[in-house]
């Protein structure tokens, strides 16, 4: 007996879609191999600005976080921006325990490691600051397989000793934008309490003349 001519369609219709249904499972399992991977990221954390007197030693304060075990590929660098300058200057490199200081720099012999990347923290000291040092500086740690977003700045303003200002800019801009909202709030609630006082006076004033009437 011969087989009938629509099954032999079916079978070329069954041959058809599992063709048709490889690539699907292909991107699936693509699908399932990038969310298996997960990438965390360093998150680097520097004051915006500092204030330093002239000829003293500064300290950088850097610290990041990340989810990865610390480990000898961890590794940090500095770089500078100088006031109004458009490029930036490597300055120093640490990794695995060593300091690599850059040689033909403004800051030659004058930069330490003071930090622990044990305990998350890359910070650095700059010895005898001068007015020439004012600008941006760039904290960049990397720690492998995490990646980083974005390095940490910190502006750098040196000036006459004596002359440090009593609060942060920052903190001033803080503190006057905290104060104007909590008078605004304030404020609000102060018309808002009086508005339902008169409305209340206007319901209960009502009420006694639809009484007597």
């Amino acid at each position: 007996m011969r087989a009938p001519r629509g099954g032999g369609g079916g079978w070329k219709m069954a041959a058809g879609g599992g063709s048709a249904g490889r690539p699907c499972a292909a991107w699936l399992l693509i699908a399932a191999a990038l969310t298996a991977v997960q990438v965390s990221a360093v998150e680097v954390i520097t004051p915006e600005e500092m204030f330093v007197e002239n000829g003293t030693d500064a300290k950088l304060p850097c610290t990041f976080t990340s989810l990865e075990v610390i480990s000898s590929a961890a590794s940090v660098s500095w770089s500078f921006q100088p006031e109004g300058a458009a490029t930036r200057i490597s300055f120093f490199y640490y990794s695995n325990g060593k300091s690599y200081p850059g040689k033909d720099i403004p800051f030659k012999d004058r930069i330490t490691w003071a930090g622990d990347l044990n305990k998350k923290d890359a910070s650095i000291t700059i010895s005898n600051m001068q007015f020439r040092d004012n600008g941006t500086y760039i904290c960049d740690v990397k720690n492998p397989p995490d990646i980083v977003v974005k390095p940490g700045e910190i502006r750098v303003r040196v000036v006459e000793k004596d002359n440090l200002p009593a609060f942060p800019i920052a903190t001033v801009a803080g503190i006057a934008i905290g104060t104007v909202t909590g008078l605004s709030s304030l404020i609000s609630i102060v018309v808002c309490l009086v508005i339902r006082k008169n409305n209340s006076k206007k319901r209960y004033s009502g009420a006694q003349s639809f009484t007597r009437s």
